[in-house]
């Protein structure tokens, strides 16, 4: 399946602000792929893919996750994780995607996990770090990106876990797991 056979069935499901961002995703995926050497197939079609659910009410997502028997547990946590794995049993299931690099880089680009691939990295920074996002430390994870997607995908947990914690948020296991991951590679290398 090809990213403009996708595009069509993304953007009916998206607000135009959420379809735009979509469209950045993609462009900076393909460009850090180019970079990497990382296959531009996957990565955009992931990035086409991740925030395909994202505008679906909160009650639709929650039924679609009991429904379907996705991970129970992830309805312990904030709703704005939920498209993502909606997203990735959407393109699963009835777009029959099957490549679990794309599916995981669909259903972990909100949270990260452990032992993510270079597709997944990709997808993950590249939804943190489109051209309009101003997040602060962004820059930064920009320019490492160019040169180390471990490192670059570090400085985003670095960021948004402190800012978790500063707010009170519950902090997704999963995100966790992924920053001690990349703290072990780190070590590794």
């Amino acid at each position: 399946m090809k990213v403009k056979e996708i595009l069509p069935k993304v953007k009916a499901n998206l607000s135009k602000e959420r379809y735009e961002h979509t469209l950045r995703v993609i462009q900076t995926a393909k460009e850090l792929a180019v970079i990497h050497g990382i296959d531009t197939e996957k990565v955009e079609l992931a990035s086409a893919l991740h925030d395909y659910a994202k505008c679906k009410d909160e009650l639709v997502l929650k039924q679609y996750i009991k429904k379907n028997c996705l991970d129970s547990d992830l309805l312990n946590y904030h709703y704005e994780l939920w498209h993502a794995h909606v997203a990735a049993h959407f393109a699963e299931y009835t777009l029959k995607i099957k490549d679990k690099s794309i599916l995981n880089a669909i259903k972990y680009h909100t949270t990260g996990r452990a032992g993510m691939d270079e597709v997944e990295l990709i997808v993950f920074i590249a939804d943190f770090i489109e051209p309009a996002r101003q997040i602060p430390g962004v820059d930064k994870v920009r320019d490492s990106a160019k040169t180390d997607l471990h490192e670059a995908a570090l400085l985003v947990f670095k960021g948004t876990i402190p800012y978790l914690i500063s707010q009170e948020k519950v902090v997704y296991p999963g995100t966790v797991n992924a920053y001690n991951d990349l703290i072990k590679f780190k070590g590794d290398r």
